[in-house]
């Protein structure tokens, strides 16, 4: 398996444990894509997934730059006004995922940043 999807199925998976419901995955626009779309209660959460197999790039939770941050709120906002859901609470959230031999370690950073839109 790719890297960077069994990344992803293992953030899938440990949201789904912490009680979120999966929207979407891979969700594409011609603006950009966002790893996962997912429903944490009554908020939209709009998840990033970073894994890393060591430290030499640094914490994966801290790998989203201005950048990105900025692609991924166009597309959540394209994705709210797509579906009709401008005024749905939302939020961003980084799934940080070490991979180790052992077992991975993984982190929900929620609120990870805030609508970046400049």
């Amino acid at each position: 398996m790719e890297f960077g999807c069994k990344g992803e199925s293992l953030a899938v998976r440990h949201l789904k444990k912490q009680g979120y419901k999966i929207l979407e995955q891979n969700y594409r626009t011609k603006i950009g894509e966002i790893d996962i779309i997912a429903k944490d209660k009554e908020t939209i959460v709009f998840v990033e997934v970073k894994s890393r197999r060591s430290v030499h790039f640094g914490s994966p939770k801290w790998a989203i730059t201005p950048r990105k941050q900025r692609k991924i709120s166009m597309v959540a906002l394209w994705y709210l006004k797509a579906t009709r859901q401008n005024h749905q609470k939302a939020r961003f959230d980084v799934v940080a995922i070490w991979l180790k031999k052992d077992k991975p370690d993984i982190e929900i950073v929620k609120n990870a940043f805030e609508l970046a839109y400049v």
